[in-house]
């Protein structure tokens, strides 16, 4: 397909996922099934233009005077496909399967100056949530909604059960794997540039065998941060699809007791499949949703990590529809959630243990505002300084500077650590 094509193709797809509400991959699942004449890399850069537009939706919009699916296609264009603006203009020629000429506005619209733009604009935030998002980062606030709105990396952490960084980094050569910054455990592939393709690494036989696992490195410094480790009894509280719980269970070299559990059996469920790849015999996973038997563990554990459920405003490089989709009401329901999960860890941790939140968020609303809250509650809690949690944990390097300043609490993100966005506090209960 030519340029023109795809730009249209992907115009069509933002149709039904802005006006018709289609969730994304269904949309572009749906847009493939109707044309099938569509090859590979064309579905892939079509996907590829598609998430380019939604991550900078804002911007787009501010620069071409326009939030349709036509602007935000043609405005994201000359990035995603890896052409000029003069390229894209003249691909715009109402030829068959092409796109209509652009309009002046269009054509200025595409070499437009940000910098005239409102922050929020400029930072691809919602406006609602610029005011929580700029105290946050203050002066780099802007540079974060950057990052945010750029493609994220593959990163991969290292089943140390089954296997070591240089295997997987032999393995994964073809795609430029390198070792994350931080983890040492971790390996980035970068992302795709252009229209090229977003590689399936999960196709790959050393995943198949259990090698590696795809989860984001801020995520692996979670639970390098935890303090779970050899002959320890810890509980995986939120474990979702089992990604933290499967790096815990290599960080106790499958010794001790390690309960998943999830409120929701569809968020489990992949969670069995994946323990029997990694090789993981040191897990029991209670039933979704089973509070009574969940509370009848009672306060055994030496860790608690709780991963609490969260607005995900730390993923938006991977689910910029996320992005537009949230309210406000959606991140009161979660603080809530929150508050909840937070006094169930309590109950369930041991004197001397501690508990470690996490959110995938970036919002203060959801982190420092809630462990405050937290300590407030529990007055035999007190905070670990991410330091001494460093120290205990055995990792070498400096400790990543936390993207707000704080030294008591870590906020990693994409711009100053090229991660997602992922809040950790370890909160020590007296012994």
């Amino acid at each position: 397909m030519r340029p023109g094509a795809r730009i249209a193709a992907a115009i069509e797809v933002l149709e039904a996922i802005l006006n018709r509400y289609q969730p994304v991959a269904m949309a572009l699942t749906d847009w493939g099934k109707a044309h099938r004449f569509a090859g590979s890399g064309d579905r892939n850069a079509i996907g590829g233009l598609v998430y380019d537009a939604l991550r900078r939706r804002a911007s787009l919009a501010w620069a071409l005077g326009d939030d349709g699916p036509r602007a935000l296609a043609i405005g994201a264009a000359p990035q995603a496909l890896g052409i000029s603006a003069e390229a894209v203009i003249a691909a715009c020629d109402g030829a068959e399967h092409s796109p209509p000429p652009l309009s002046d506005a269009e054509r200025a619209g595409l070499t437009r100056d940000m910098a005239e733009a409102p922050d929020a604009a400029r930072a691809d935030i919602p406006e609602w949530l610029w005011p929580s998002f700029s105290a946050q980062f203050g002066g780099n606030a802007v540079a974060e909604g950057e990052a945010m709105a750029r493609r994220a990396p593959a990163d991969l952490r290292v089943n140390t059960l089954k296997s070591t960084q240089e295997k997987v980094l032999k393995a994964l050569l073809p795609f430029g794997a390198a070792p994350c910054p931080v983890s040492p455990i971790g390996i980035r592939v970068p992302p795709p540039s252009g229209a090229q393709r977003t590689p399936n690494l999960q196709a790959e036989a050393a995943f198949q065998a259990g090698w590696f696992e795809i989860q984001d490195e801020g995520s692996q410094i979670a639970a390098l941060l935890s303090g779970a480790g050899p002959r320890k009894q810890v509980l995986d509280l939120c474990a979702g699809a089992g990604g933290k719980t499967l790096a815990l269970a290599a960080l106790m070299q499958n010794t001790g007791q390690l309960y998943a559990y999830d409120a929701d059996r569809n968020q489990l469920k992949p969670i069995f499949d994946r323990i029997k790849r990694a090789n993981v015999r040191n897990v029991q996973v209670l039933r979704a949703g089973d509070e009574t038997a969940l509370a009848a563990l009672g306060p055994r554990f030496d860790v608690v990590l709780a991963d609490a459920p969260c607005t995900g405003t730390g993923t938006w490089r991977r689910r910029p529809d996320a992005k537009w989709r949230l309210k406000p009401e959606a991140l009161a329901a979660r603080q809530a959630e929150q508050r909840s999960v937070l006094a169930r860890a309590a109950s369930l941790v041991k004197p001397g243990g501690q508990i470690v939140y996490v959110t995938c968020s970036i919002l203060p609303e959801e982190n420092v505002e809630q462990v405050a809250a937290f300590l407030d509650a529990h007055r035999d809690f007190r905070i670990v300084p991410t330091a001494d949690a460093w120290a205990a944990a055995g990792l070498a390097g400096e400790v990543p500077v936390s993207a707000d300043g704080r030294s008591d609490t870590l906020l990693l993100s994409p711009g100053r650590h090229g991660t997602d966005g992922f809040f950790i506090a370890v909160l020590a209960r007296s012994a």
